[in-house]
Protein backbone atom coordinates (compact mmCIF):
# COMPACT_ATOMS: atom_id res chain seq x y z
CA UNK A 1 0.00 0.00 0.00
CA UNK A 2 2.78 2.47 0.91
CA UNK A 3 4.50 1.89 -2.43
CA UNK A 4 1.25 2.68 -4.24
CA UNK A 5 0.89 5.95 -2.32
CA UNK A 6 4.47 6.92 -3.13
CA UNK A 7 4.00 6.19 -6.83
CA UNK A 8 0.70 8.08 -6.90
CA UNK A 9 2.26 11.06 -5.10
CA UNK A 10 5.29 11.08 -7.41
CA UNK A 11 3.10 10.94 -10.52
CA UNK A 12 0.84 13.67 -9.14
CA UNK A 13 3.84 15.86 -8.33
CA UNK A 14 5.28 15.22 -11.82
CA UNK A 15 2.01 16.28 -13.42
CA UNK A 16 1.78 19.34 -11.15
CA UNK A 17 5.37 20.29 -11.97
CA UNK A 18 4.63 19.99 -15.67
CA UNK A 19 1.47 22.10 -15.42
CA UNK A 20 3.23 24.83 -13.45
CA UNK A 21 6.25 24.76 -15.76
CA UNK A 22 3.87 25.07 -18.71
CA UNK A 23 2.29 28.21 -17.28
CA UNK A 24 5.75 29.67 -16.70
CA UNK A 25 6.91 28.67 -20.19
CA UNK A 26 3.89 30.44 -21.68
CA UNK A 27 4.85 33.61 -19.83
CA UNK A 28 8.47 33.48 -21.01
CA UNK A 29 7.70 32.62 -24.62
CA UNK A 30 4.60 34.67 -25.36
CA UNK A 31 3.25 36.87 -22.58
CA UNK A 32 6.43 38.77 -21.71
CA UNK A 33 7.58 39.21 -25.34
CA UNK A 34 4.07 40.40 -26.21
CA UNK A 35 4.05 42.87 -23.34
CA UNK A 36 7.49 44.03 -24.45
CA UNK A 37 5.95 45.22 -27.71
CA UNK A 38 3.39 47.41 -25.97
CA UNK A 39 3.90 50.86 -24.48
CA UNK A 40 5.22 50.61 -20.91
CA UNK A 41 2.02 51.99 -19.38
CA UNK A 42 -0.06 49.28 -21.07
CA UNK A 43 2.45 46.58 -20.19
CA UNK A 44 2.57 47.58 -16.51
CA UNK A 45 -1.23 47.71 -16.27
CA UNK A 46 -1.56 44.33 -18.01
CA UNK A 47 1.06 42.70 -15.78
CA UNK A 48 -0.65 44.12 -12.70
CA UNK A 49 -3.92 42.58 -13.90
CA UNK A 50 -2.22 39.22 -14.54
CA UNK A 51 -0.59 39.30 -11.10
CA UNK A 52 -4.06 39.64 -9.58
CA UNK A 53 -5.68 37.06 -11.87
CA UNK A 54 -3.09 34.32 -11.20
CA UNK A 55 -4.10 34.30 -7.53
CA UNK A 56 -6.98 31.89 -8.10
CA UNK A 57 -7.91 28.50 -6.64
CA UNK A 58 -6.96 26.45 -9.70
CA UNK A 59 -3.45 27.87 -9.99
CA UNK A 60 -3.14 27.77 -6.20
CA UNK A 61 -3.95 24.07 -6.24
CA UNK A 62 -1.44 23.35 -9.01
CA UNK A 63 1.35 25.50 -7.55
CA UNK A 64 0.80 25.01 -3.83
CA UNK A 65 -0.55 21.48 -4.01
CA UNK A 66 2.51 20.37 -5.94
CA UNK A 67 4.73 22.02 -3.33
CA UNK A 68 2.96 20.18 -0.50
CA UNK A 69 3.26 16.81 -2.25
CA UNK A 70 6.92 17.52 -3.08
CA UNK A 71 7.61 18.39 0.55
CA UNK A 72 6.15 15.05 1.59
CA UNK A 73 8.19 13.21 -1.04
CA UNK A 74 11.42 14.95 -0.05
CA UNK A 75 10.93 14.25 3.65
CA UNK A 76 9.99 10.60 3.21
CA UNK A 77 12.47 9.67 0.46
CA UNK A 78 15.31 8.69 2.83
CA UNK A 79 12.99 6.33 4.69
CA UNK A 80 11.79 4.27 1.73
CA UNK A 81 13.35 1.03 0.57
CA UNK A 82 13.70 1.81 -3.15
CA UNK A 83 17.07 3.53 -3.10
CA UNK A 84 17.20 4.48 -6.80
CA UNK A 85 13.62 5.74 -6.93
CA UNK A 86 14.00 7.56 -3.63
CA UNK A 87 17.00 9.50 -4.91
CA UNK A 88 15.17 10.60 -8.03
CA UNK A 89 12.06 11.46 -5.97
CA UNK A 90 14.10 13.56 -3.56
CA UNK A 91 15.90 15.30 -6.43
CA UNK A 92 12.65 16.06 -8.26
CA UNK A 93 10.92 17.26 -5.12
CA UNK A 94 13.84 19.51 -4.17
CA UNK A 95 14.08 20.90 -7.71
CA UNK A 96 10.45 21.96 -7.44
CA UNK A 97 10.69 23.26 -3.88
CA UNK A 98 13.90 25.27 -4.44
CA UNK A 99 13.80 26.02 -8.17
CA UNK A 100 10.10 26.77 -8.55
CA UNK A 101 8.65 27.64 -5.14
CA UNK A 102 11.84 29.15 -3.70
CA UNK A 103 12.68 31.27 -6.74
CA UNK A 104 9.06 32.42 -6.96
CA UNK A 105 9.02 33.58 -3.35
CA UNK A 106 12.54 35.06 -3.33
CA UNK A 107 12.60 36.72 -6.75
CA UNK A 108 9.40 36.89 -8.79
CA UNK A 109 6.89 37.72 -6.04
CA UNK A 110 8.90 40.68 -4.66
CA UNK A 111 9.30 42.02 -8.20
CA UNK A 112 5.56 41.59 -8.80
CA UNK A 113 4.74 43.40 -5.57
CA UNK A 114 7.01 46.32 -6.49
CA UNK A 115 5.43 46.54 -9.94
CA UNK A 116 1.93 46.31 -8.46
CA UNK A 117 2.70 49.43 -6.40
CA UNK A 118 3.75 51.41 -9.47
CA UNK A 119 1.51 53.84 -11.31
CA UNK A 120 1.34 52.49 -14.88
CA UNK A 121 0.99 55.99 -16.32
CA UNK A 122 3.96 57.50 -14.49
CA UNK A 123 7.50 57.85 -15.79
CA UNK A 124 8.75 55.89 -12.77
CA UNK A 125 6.35 53.07 -13.68
CA UNK A 126 7.72 53.05 -17.22
CA UNK A 127 11.30 53.06 -15.94
CA UNK A 128 10.51 50.21 -13.57
CA UNK A 129 8.95 48.17 -16.37
CA UNK A 130 12.03 48.15 -18.58
CA UNK A 131 14.25 46.62 -15.89
CA UNK A 132 11.44 44.46 -14.54
CA UNK A 133 10.68 42.64 -17.80
CA UNK A 134 14.24 41.47 -18.37
CA UNK A 135 14.95 40.42 -14.77
CA UNK A 136 11.53 38.85 -14.16
CA UNK A 137 11.77 36.80 -17.36
CA UNK A 138 15.28 35.58 -16.48
CA UNK A 139 14.07 34.32 -13.10
CA UNK A 140 10.96 32.89 -14.73
CA UNK A 141 13.14 30.96 -17.20
CA UNK A 142 14.97 29.43 -14.24
CA UNK A 143 11.65 28.43 -12.66
CA UNK A 144 10.53 26.90 -15.94
CA UNK A 145 13.66 24.78 -16.32
CA UNK A 146 13.49 23.72 -12.67
CA UNK A 147 9.84 22.69 -13.05
CA UNK A 148 10.58 20.64 -16.16
CA UNK A 149 13.60 19.01 -14.51
CA UNK A 150 11.52 18.26 -11.40
CA UNK A 151 8.85 16.58 -13.50
CA UNK A 152 11.42 14.48 -15.36
CA UNK A 153 13.14 13.37 -12.14
CA UNK A 154 9.81 12.46 -10.57
CA UNK A 155 8.81 10.41 -13.61
CA UNK A 156 12.17 8.62 -13.60
CA UNK A 157 11.63 7.84 -9.91
CA UNK A 158 8.67 5.59 -10.70
CA UNK A 159 10.21 3.77 -13.66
Amino acid sequence: MTDDVIVLAAVGAAVGSAVVAGVMLAFSTSVMPGLGQRPASEAVAAMQAMNAAILNPLFGLAFGGTAIVCLGLAVTAPFTGDTDGAGWRAAGALLYLVGVLGVTMAANVPMNEALDAADPDSSSGADMWHGFRRRWTAWNNLRTVAGIAAGVALIVSVM
